[in-house]
């Protein structure tokens, strides 16, 4: 029987009408993959997506995360911000496209600007949390961050809700995936390879081109 599996998908967690993945295929390039996409299944098949946003997460940035989640600081975090009703986000991360890069790749925005993407961690009404992944327009700073202009107006929003235990279950999944990639890629250095056989054939590969912004080299 053929495998119609996504052979770099990590994991996946499914919400109502959405769901959120870990890949590995950019581990090489320093960063960890996360799809969000949500879907219309009264639509024809082919056509039920509905949104669709791509997070590539600095590998220490993620690690940190995870360190905050296996020491308990995350739930104590998570408690507390219940509690009090604060709504301010558990994580926040911002990156994107600057408009000069989409420039010379072809594809500008009608709107001239850098292309945004965040993602947010946040304390959940009705589950643990949840994870909200949003894209649109932005600024890029002098500094080089992109930072969003859409407002509460996102050109592409995904809202994943989940339990405390499928989101640590997301991010250790993915982190020893990662490690496992890390030890293969040492043990290829020393065996005399620069990378391991099948992340030198996935480097060979074409670049994402889709309208959904699945490009590995967004986040450079």
């Amino acid at each position: 029987m053929q495998d119609d599996r996504n052979q770099d998908q990590i994991t996946r967690k499914d919400a109502r009408n959405c769901f959120v993945e870990s890949l590995r295929d950019c581990f090489s390039f320093g960063r960890i993959h996360f799809t969000f996409a949500s879907y219309d299944l009264s639509r024809p098949a082919g056509q039920r997506q509905t949104s669709q946003v791509q997070i590539y997460i600095p590998v220490g940035e993620f690690l940190n995360l995870c360190r905050k989640l296996e020491c308990g600081e995350l739930r104590y975090l998570l408690q507390n911000r219940k509690q009090s009703n604060d709504k301010r986000p558990l994580y926040e991360t911002l990156g994107g496209t600057s408009a000069e890069k989409l420039a010379r790749q072809g594809r500008p925005r009608p709107d001239g600007r850098s292309l945004s993407r965040t993602m947010q961690i946040l304390c959940g009404s009705k589950s643990d949390l949840l994870l909200v992944a949003d894209s649109g327009s932005g600024d890029t700073t002098d500094k080089g961050l992109i930072v969003p202009k859409f407002g509460k107006n996102p050109e592409n929003h995904v809202a994943v809700s989940m339990s405390f235990d499928l989101f640590s279950e997301l991010l250790l999944e993915t982190k020893i995936n990662y490690q496992a990639w890390l030890s293969a890629w040492y043990v290829a250095s020393l065996a005399g390879q620069s990378e391991p056989r099948s992340w030198q054939k996935l480097q060979n590969q074409p670049q994402y081109t889709s309208e959904q912004n699945q490009y590995p080299s967004e986040f450079f």
